[in-house]
C-alpha cells in the first residue's frame, strides 16, 4: 500500500501524476467514529445522487467559503459551499432525515482532504454523503458537519478506467459500454457514487466491482496520508470491504477499474434471469449494450430505477442483505421452512465456500407474510419488490424503521433468521 502526503492525490501506478481531476468519497453514506487517537465520533458515507438529490436541494442559510467565520469556527476554505441547518432528504434516495447543522460541499481531492482534517483538527461529527442512496438518516438531523462529495472524473485509457468518488456510477457504467468495454455492464442503473462502490462491494446480476477494480485512492484518516491500495488489500467479500470493515478510517477519492475489451460483446452472463430474459445460456456473451440494457428493463421493473415520479424507487435499494448462514444453521432454516410452507419447499440456495449457504432475503420477506405493497401508512414495501422499504412521499425515519423493526421480527419469528439491514443508518438503530 503506498502512502503520500495528506493533501497529495497519487498518480496511479505507472502513469504521471494529472492535475485538475475530480476525487470523491469513500462511500455512500454512513456515520461513523473519529479515528482512534481523536475525540469525536464521526460519519461517513456516499455523495448523493444529482437526480435524486435536485428535486429539492437544500439552500437555507448558504454561505460562501473562504470570508470570515463566526467566532469560534474554523475558517473554510475557497471556493467549497457551505450552508448552514442543511436539510440532508434530499440528498438521499430515501428522501429521509433531518438537517446538518453544517453542510460543505467538496469538488476536489483536495477540498475533501481538508474539510476533512478539518473536523478531525476540531473533534467535529463528520458525515461523509456520497450518492445517498444507501443512507438512512435520522429525523433529527446530524448534528455536526455533512461532507458532500461532489468531485467528478472520468478518464479511459485503453481498458483502464479511473473515476473521482463523486463520479455518478450508473453514467460510467453508460459510458464505458458506449466505449464498446465490458466488466460493469450489469451493475447498470444502480444509484449512487463510484466512490460507494468499493465499500459496499456493489453487485447485481452476477457482477461486483471486486472483480475489476484494480486499486482504490483513499484519504487515511489515522495516519493522515493519502494511500493507494490494491485489490488484494481490500478485504473485498459479499457487500464488504475493507473500507465498510473500517468506516470511521477511509475516505475513498477516486477507484480504478480494469475492464474488457471483448469486441463489444459483454462479459460471461452469469445470472440466470439475465441470461433468461436475453434468451441465451449461462456463461454466453451478447451485446455489451444489449446486456446494460436489459438489466436496466430488469431493474425498473423491481421498482430499482430512480424515478422522481415512481415512490416504488424512493428507497435505498435492498434494504436487507441476503443472509449466509453455516451449512448447520441453512438446515435448521430448511427444516423450519418445511414445517411452515409444506414438505416440497425448497428455499433458494447458493454454495458460498465449503461451509456456508446464502438464501434470498426477497423470499425470507415474502414467505414471512410481507408480500409487495404491504403496509397501509407512508411508509410501505415496494408494490414490485419485497427488499425495497419505500417512502410513500410523507413519511419520516421513524416510520420507516418501524416497518423495517416488523419485517426482521417477523422473518426471525417464522423462519429463524435474522436480516441485517445493508443502508448504514446514522443516528438511528433498526
Amino acid at each position: 500500500m503506498r502512502r503520500y502526503p495528506a493533501a497529495f492525490t497519487p498518480p496511479p501506478p505507472g502513469s504521471a501524476l494529472r492535475t485538475g481531476d475530480a476525487a470523491a468519497p469513500a462511500h455512500d453514506i454512513c456515520p461513523h467514529g473519529r479515528p482512534k487517537g481523536g475525540a469525536a465520533p464521526t460519519g461517513r458515507h456516499p455523495t448523493p445522487d444529482p437526480r435524486a438529490a435536485q428535486p429539492h436541494g437544500p439552500a437555507p442559510h448558504s454561505r460562501p467559503q473562504g470570508g470570515a467565520a463566526p467566532p469560534g469556527r474554523p475558517r473554510t476554505l475557497d471556493p467549497v459551499q457551505e450552508l448552514h441547518d442543511a436539510p440532508l432528504a434530499p440528498l438521499t434516495t430515501l428522501r429521509l432525515g433531518g438537517p446538518a447543522d453544517r453542510l460543505v460541499t467538496a469538488v476536489t481531492d483536495a477540498e475533501v482532504v481538508d474539510a476533512v482534517r478539518e473536523a478531525d483538527d476540531s473533534g467535529t461529527p463528520l458525515l461523509v454523503i456520497g450518492g445517498g442512496s444507501n443512507l438512512l438518516i435520522g429525523d433529527k438531523g446530524f448534528a455536526g458537519t455533512a461532507l458532500r462529495i461532489a468531485t467528478r472524473g472520468f478518464e479511459l485509457d485503453g481498458t483502464r478506467l479511473e473515476l473521482a468518488a463523486g463520479e455518478v456510477w450508473s453514467d460510467a457504467v453508460a459510458r464505458s459500454v458506449e466505449a464498446g468495454l465490458a466488466g460493469i455492464e450489469c451493475l447498470a442503473g444502480i444509484p449512487g457514487s463510484a466512490g460507494a462502490t468499493p465499500i459496499q462491494n456493489v453487485g447485481a446480476y452476477g457482477q461486483e466491482v471486486s472483480s475489476t477494480i484494480t486499486h482504490v485512492v483513499a484519504y487515511d484518516r489515522l495516519d493522515r496520508t493519502t494511500v493507494t491500495i490494491p485489490n488484494a488489500e481490500c478485504d473485498f467479500s459479499y457487500r464488504n470491504s475493507r473500507f465498510k470493515q473500517h468506516p470511521d478510517r477511509y475516505v475513498v477519492l477516486r477507484v480504478v477499474f480494469e475492464l474488457e475489451d471483448a469486441g463489444g460483446l459483454s462479459a460471461p452472463v452469469k445470472y440466470a434471469e439475465t441470461a433468461r430474459t436475453l434468451g441465451v445460456e449461462p456463461g454466453d456473451r451478447v451485446p455489451a449494450a444489449t446486456a446494460r440494457e436489459t438489466v436496466l428493463k430488469l431493474r425498473a421493473g423491481k421498482g430499482m430505477v430512480l424515478d422522481p415520479e415512481d415512490h416504488d424507487t424512493w428507497s435505498a435499494g435492498s434494504f436487507f442483505t441476503n443472509p449466509i448462514l453455516p451449512n448447520e444453521a441453512y438446515a435448521a432454516f430448511v427444516a423450519r421452512a418445511q414445517e411452515r410452507l409444506g414438505a416440497d419447499v425448497t428455499p433458494p440456495a447458493w454454495p458460498v465456500g465449503a461451509d456456508r449457504t446464502k438464501t434470498s432475503a426477497a423470499w425470507l420477506i415474502d414467505k414471512a407474510g410481507f408480500t409487495k405493497g404491504y403496509g397501509t401508512g407512508p411508509a410501505r414495501i415496494s408494490t414490485k419488490h419485497t427488499l425495497a422499504l419505500t417512502n410513500r412521499g410523507g413519511a419520516t425515519t421513524e416510520d420507516l424503521l418501524a416497518l423495517a423493526r416488523e419485517v426482521v421480527a417477523g422473518v426471525e419469528l417464522a423462519f429463524g433468521v435474522t436480516l441485517v439491514n445493508e443502508p448504514v443508518a446514522v443516528g438511528v438503530e433498526v
